[in-house]
């Protein structure tokens, strides 16, 4: 039997209230950056029947996605410099009352605007827990030890985006649309319950950074000015762009192109999200067994393979199950291997703020996903072959950056007096 993931990671000093282990850790901040893709997927199956009982167009439910993302994109740039300054718990507890509202506003829209405002709402608040968890982790943990936290983070999360949509599916046919916002309720009310009693302080005081308009322009600006910063984002940033063509373009992918109903889009969730599982198993692994820069390289043979093949098939053959979904599994595989590397690497150029430059990471990764869902993957989803050859596009140009930032690191070793 394969060892524990949690029994390799060493149990830090507890805080003020009693500690989680890290497998409880890794799922309670996993069950708290699901509500991310719990917002986006879920309610992907419903767009025909959100259309019809708000009678608007497919491009104004469409518009509820990037309204969602862009506002998303937008609050994680503060997510983290609050927790900075006023803890990590209470960030956390916060948002989610401010979810849970957003969310029974979303279930109660008779018209699309409103739908747009309450999604909005959504956006502002469910960022917190992607962002303010990395913060955690660096609190807790260091080297390969938070490597090994942040893939399980991500083994147990990508269990969102696999049971979203095909729950989503369901629930759009047993009942209706809203009672998929309405269990989003549920949900966010038993994550406050549960981060309320256990989720513990990782920050102390004497820690915090001022939150003030002076010190938050200095930090922006230090991390903005980074060269180091924008590749290592961008690697993170563009490979999940590649992967989120595919699943913003699923209302039109799956039904027209696949011809699946509301209840299959399983078919195109669970391949990809396989991938994510099994991709940062790998990675949880190889933590401390060989160095970021071999995990990444390892991860980016999976990508450029996946999406050439997946390229080349369509350029001579129709859509078709499953080999049309099939190379999402291995492209997703190699996601998840870079992704923890990459990440940290970007947070430990600036290891005074870090739940800074977790907002800075995530406001990027989320912006870029904006602009896929409401002007990329719009103009893609008419062919399967464009879709390809986009996500081609995106793992290239993140190639490109990881392999800049080589170079760029080499040259500042050789010139030490030069900034990151």
């Amino acid at each position: 039997m394969p060892p524990d993931p949690a029994a390799e990671i060493p149990e830090p000093q507890p805080a003020k209230r009693k500690m989680l282990s890290a497998g409880a850790l890794a799922a309670l901040l996993a069950a708290l950056s699901m509500l991310g893709p719990f917002s986006i997927d879920a309610y992907l199956p419903a767009f025909p029947s959100i259309q019809s009982s708000l009678h608007a167009t497919p491009l104004e439910v469409q518009q509820s996605l990037s309204l969602y993302m862009l506002s998303f994109a937008c609050m994680v740039l503060w997510h983290g410099a609050l927790s900075d300054a006023f803890g990590r718990r209470n960030v956390v507890l916060v948002s989610l009352v401010l979810f849970t509202i957003g969310t029974l506003g979303c279930a109660a829209s008779h018209t699309v605007h409103y739908l747009w405002a309450f999604r909005v709402m959504q956006g502002v608040s469910s960022g917190a827990g992607v962002v303010v968890g990395r913060a955690i982790i660096r609190d807790l943990y260091e080297d390969a030890a938070a490597v090994r936290l942040l893939s399980m983070v991500t083994m147990f999360f990508s269990i969102g985006p696999a049971i979203a949509p095909v729950l989503g599916g369901w629930i759009v046919t047993l009942f209706d649309w809203r009672a998929i916002f309405l269990a989003l309720v549920a949900y966010s009310v038993v994550l406050f319950l549960y981060c309320y009693r256990r989720l513990p302080e990782t920050l102390p005081q004497e820690k915090r950074q001022p939150f003030n308009p002076r010190h938050l322009m200095h930090s922006y600006g230090e991390i903005l000015r980074s060269p180091l910063f924008h590749m290592k984002s961008g690697v993170v940033a563009l490979n999940f762009a590649g992967l989120f063509v595919y699943i913003s373009s699923a209302p039109v992918l799956l039904p027209q192109h696949l011809h699946l109903g509301p209840g299959q889009f399983a078919w195109l969730f669970i391949p990809a999200v396989s991938g994510i599982f099994l991709g940062a198993l790998a990675a949880n692994r190889i933590a401390g067994r060989m160095a970021f820069s071999r995990q990444i390289g390892i991860g980016f043979c999976f990508l450029i393979t996946a999406s050439v093949a997946n390229l080349l098939y369509h350029l001579w053959l129709p859509p078709a199950l499953p080999w049309t979904v099939l190379p999402l599994f291995f492209y997703t595989f190699g996601m998840s291997v870079v992704a923890p590397a990459a990440t940290l690497l970007a947070l430990d150029l600036f290891p005074h703020i870090r739940g800074t430059v977790a907002s800075c990471q995530s406001f990027g990764t989320t912006l870029l996903g904006a602009i896929v869902a409401g002007v990329i993957a719009p103009s893609l989803s008419h062919s399967v072959l464009l879709l390809a050859a986009g996500q081609v596009g995106f793992c290239t140009l993140a190639l490109v950056l990881w392999l800049t930032s080589r170079y760029y690191r080499f040259m500042l070793l050789r010139h030490p007096g030069d900034k990151s």
